[in-house]
């Protein structure tokens, strides 16, 4: 099984590596170039035209790979469905962005994600029979199953504008993806059962991210967009849920609740005081940068805290196994 998850993560990422090329030249002739917003940094102009929907060359590679090794079974059908809807969803704002200059309407796509997110969460406490929700050092805590489709739903919506939040600088989204995908991947394996298939599926996934980032890291050749960053992130919070360690999830995904978390304060604080602000931009990365920190610098350190994130969350995982054991 171990080979199994090197064979597919270097099988994904080998696809990505050579598919890109071409898929780079398609967009281009189509005329898919990021549109950046004029309230943005001014220093990212500069990116305006980089083509941009890259993250469903990924989710195509993931999903033909994962179909191809047979990996669809009740620990992956949600994961996977999650990854083509959501991404379908996010290909659809790419598009339209590019095509009209705006993508589709925040509460319009709220409304979409919503609808998404609780057909998944619903499909997930069928298959399993959920009705509580791991809790670290405590165990399993009753909640019903009205409850926790609820809290799944939301869970899954958090996550993935989370992860689009973060997407906002070269490298940034899809290196902090890798590291929290890499935990969920050693926590499916040392489940109780194991969850061999999802690990694959994480393996697959890790390997595409990797394709990418040989063209995402700065100066990126391309931009995850929507497509990617929605859908990823709302396929990590399915991967949580369906390990039963979604409450470990906000500190393995730390960097993504830092983002939104920056995103809300800020909206909240310049209503409250009538235009004041808490960063000079947000969400948090674009306060480093208009700080006068090197674009590479934010993202590198943005992925040591990430790491480092991701290891505390497995341990975690493994001292809240032990102690109920």
């Amino acid at each position: 099984m171990n080979v199994l998850i090197v064979q597919g993560l270097l099988l994904a990422f080998f696809l990505v590596v050579i598919l890109m090329p071409a898929y780079l030249s398609l967009l281009k002739r189509l005329g898919f170039g990021k549109r950046i917003r004029e309230e943005g940094p001014h220093s990212h102009m500069i990116k305006e035209g980089t083509p941009t929907m890259g993250g469903l060359l990924i989710i195509s590679v993931v999903l033909a790979v994962a179909l191809v090794l047979d990996l669809v079974d009740a620990s992956t059908f949600a994961p996977l469905a999650t990854l083509g809807l959501v991404g379908a969803l996010g290909a659809a704002d790419d598009y339209l962005n590019v095509r009209t200059g705006h993508g589709i309407r925040v509460r319009e796509k709220l409304v979409w994600l919503t609808a998404l997110a609780a057909y998944v969460a619903f499909q997930i406490q069928e298959t399993y029979d959920i009705t509580a929700i791991i809790v670290p050092f405590v165990g399993s805590v009753p909640v019903g199953a009205v409850v926790f489709v609820i809290f799944a739903a939301s869970a899954i919506i958090g996550a993935s504008n989370g992860v689009n939040l973060t997407d906002g600088l070269d490298g940034l989204a899809g290196g902090t993806l890798i590291f929290a995908f890499v935990a969920y991947l050693i926590i499916a394996l040392l489940n109780v059962p194991n969850q061999q298939n999802l690990a694959i599926l994480c393996a697959l996934i890790i390997g595409g991210l990797l394709g990418f980032l040989w063209f995402n890291v700065h100066p990126a050749q391309i931009i995850m967009g929507d497509a990617g960053s929605l859908a990823f992130g709302a396929t990590l919070a399915v991967t949580a849920l369906i390990t039963g360690q979604i409450l470990i999830l906000p500190l393995i995904g730390i960097i993504f609740v830092v983002e939104a978390g920056s995103v809300m304060l800020q909206v909240a604080y310049f209503k409250l005081t009538h235009g004041k602000r808490i960063f000079r931009m947000s969400p948090l990365h674009h306060h480093f940068e208009l700080g006068g920190w090197d674009e590479e610098k934010i993202t590198m350190r943005f992925w040591i805290v990430g790491a480092l994130a991701a290891m505390v969350g497995v341990v975690l995982f493994l001292a809240t196994v032990d102690r109920l054991r």
